[in-house]
C-alpha cells in the first residue's frame, strides 16, 4: 500500500470520531425537523389529530399497533429496540422522525455517548450524509436535555483489544478479493473501519453489530448480513433477540426489505444451531 494513502488516513479516522461530538454544536436544524424536537417525548411526530386529518387508520396502527403492541414484545428490550429503531432512520436519512426517537432511546436506557456512536458509525454504514442529517436532528435534543460534549466519548479513546488471528483472517480473504479492485476501500476497511471505528469502547460490540445488521436490512444490502449477523451474535445477541429485530424492522423498514433478509437469517440460524448441537 502506498505512503500518501495511509498519511491521509488519520485524518479520516478523525472525521468520523467527531461527527457526533463537532457536529452536534455547528450544524443548524431544518424548521420542520427543529419543530419536532421541541415536542413532548410521548408524541410522535405528527399529533394523532393532524394524523387523523390525513389518514385515521394510519393514526390507529401507529397508537395501538405499533407503539401499543410492538413495542413491548417481549423479546427484544425497549432499549434495544429504539437501537434498532434509530439505526433504521439514520440508514434511510429520515431525520424528521429522529426526535421523538431519540427523545424515547434517552427514555429506554440509550445512553447520549451511545447515540453519538451510532450516528459516528453509520457514518461509514450508510454514507457521511445521513450521519451530517443525523447530527442536525440530534442537536436540539440534546441541547433541550442539556445534554453537553462532556457527556460524549472523545475522538480519541483507548481502543478495545483486537483479536488480531481473526482480524488478519478478515482482511487477507477482503485484500484477496478486492485489492487489485479498490486498494484503498481495502485499506481503510481495515484501518478505518475494523482496527478504529469497531474498537471504540462507546458502543458495545453487540450493540454495534445490531446497529450495522439493521442498516443493512433497511437498506436492503443482503449480501452483507451473513458476515455482520454472524458477529453480532458471536457478541451475544440471542437467536430471538435476531428474530425479534426482523418484527421490528418490520415497521420501520418495510415488509420487502425484511423478507429479503428472512432467508439469510433463517440460514444463519439453521448452520449456528447444526455447529452447536454437532448434527
Amino acid at each position: 500500500m502506498n505512503n500518501t494513502g495511509n498519511k491521509r488516513a488519520p485524518s479520516m479516522w478523525a472525521m468520523a470520531s467527531g461527527v457526533a461530538l463537532c457536529g452536534l454544536s455547528i450544524f443548524a436544524l431544518p424548521g420542520d425537523a427543529a419543530a419536532q424536537a421541541l415536542k413532548p417525548a410521548s408524541s410522535p411526530s405528527f399529533s394523532s389529530k393532524e394524523m387523523q386529518m390525513v389518514a385515521p387508520a394510519l393514526e390507529s396502527y401507529t397508537q395501538v399497533l405499533l407503539l401499543g403492541d410492538v413495542w413491548v414484545r417481549p423479546d427484544l428490550s425497549p432499549r434495544d429496540r429504539s437501537i434498532v429503531t434509530l439505526a433504521v432512520l439514520i440508514a434511510r436519512n429520515q431525520p424528521l422522525e429522529l426526535p421523538f426517537y431519540l427523545n424515547r432511546a434517552l427514555d429506554n436506557g440509550v445512553t447520549p455517548g451511545e447515540i453519538s456512536e451510532i450516528i459516528t458509525h453509520l457514518a461509514f454504514y450508510s454514507g457521511w450524509p445521513n450521519a451530517m442529517a443525523a447530527v442536525s436532528a440530534t442537536r436540539p435534543v440534546f441541547a433541550k436535555r442539556k445534554i453537553t460534549s462532556k457527556q460524549l466519548p472523545s475522538a480519541k479513546v483507548q481502543l478495545l483489544p483486537l483479536d488480531k488471528e481473526a482480524d488478519d483472517k478478515r482482511a487477507k480473504s477482503v485484500d484477496e478479493n478486492f485489492g487489485k479492485v479498490a486498494p484503498g476501500v481495502v485499506q481503510y476497511t481495515t484501518d478505518a473501519l475494523f482496527r478504529d471505528l469497531w474498537l471504540r469502547p462507546g458502543l458495545a460490540p453487540r450493540d454495534r453489530s445490531m446497529v450495522t445488521v439493521s442498516a443493512l436490512v433497511a437498506s436492503g444490502q443482503v449480501a452483507q448480513i451473513t458476515y455482520h449477523l454472524n458477529r453480532a451474535m458471536d457478541s451475544g445477541l440471542t437467536e430471538k433477540q435476531a428474530s425479534e429485530m426482523l418484527t421490528q424492522l418490520a415497521f420501520y423498514a418495510g415488509w420487502p426489505n425484511v423478507f429479503s433478509a428472512m432467508p439469510v437469517f433463517k440460514d444463519i440460524f439453521a448452520k449456528r444451531t447444526v455447529g452447536a448441537t454437532g448434527m
